[in-house]
């Protein structure tokens, strides 16, 4: 029998968490933390409500597990810029790509709403915070390609650069979600990319000045 809004309820174990999955985004980024309920992410679902708590548990575990999914998608999503981009240059391009992708879809506003609903929520902070790490260790990972070689690793360690762009990329972007405009942030990238541009003419003169940098030091032996 059809639910809310004339969707057909779906049938099979995966398709209903899936749809609840997809239900619990949507509420999330149309009616906030505190508006994303069993009825309503039901309703979104076309789902009877109870099998929220059959399916996840609680609906705090649902709107986790939306987290997941979108935290999966967009895994991919960053790995993927990473290994097309060839330079510092093309990096900070693809980051500005992916931050209007991120707006565009509404990804921000179910990590927001979940940052917003762990102040009055046990427990939640928490896995929040054990979400956000693996992005941290991935952007740490990126920073230290990026510097090897150079001598900046010794002002700053990959994973405190790292904390320091995933705290700003977030906010960022919880900016930009929230009073729904984005230029500001837009702007930070261009220069960042001016600069990433420089970064890469600069070492590209480096290279071509001792090309075998490693062959001169063993011949100094």
């Amino acid at each position: 029998m059809a639910k809310a809004g004339g969707k057909k309820s779906p049938s099979g174990a995966e398709e209903t968490r899936a749809a609840l999955v997809a239900g619990a985004i949507a509420a999330l980024r149309e009616k906030g933390f505190t508006g994303a309920s069993a009825r309503e992410i039901a309703r979104h679902a076309g789902c009877n409500q109870s099998l929220i708590f059959y399916h996840f548990g609680s609906v705090v575990n649902l709107l986790l597990a939306a987290l997941d999914t979108i935290s999966d998608a967009r895994s991919v999503r960053y790995r993927d810029a990473v290994e097309e981009s060839g330079s510092l240059g093309e990096l900070v391009d693809a980051a500005k790509s992916i931050f209007d992708e991120d707006l565009d879809n509404g990804y921000v506003a179910v990590l927001a709403e979940l940052i917003a609903g762990a102040q009055s929520t046990p427990g939640l902070g928490a896995e929040v915070a054990a979400r956000i790490e693996p992005w941290r260790d991935f952007t740490a990972n990126v920073v230290e390609d990026v510097l090897a070689g150079t001598p900046l690793p010794v002002l700053a360690s990959p994973q405190d650069i790292a904390h320091g762009i995933v705290a700003l990329y977030l906010g960022l972007e919880l900016l930009a979600g929230l009073n729904g405009e984005r230029g500001a942030a837009l702007a930070l990238f261009d220069r960042a990319s001016l600069a990433a541009t420089l970064y890469d003419a600069f070492m590209a003169k480096e290279d071509l000045q001792d090309p075998h940098p490693q062959q001169s030091d063993r011949e100094n032996e």
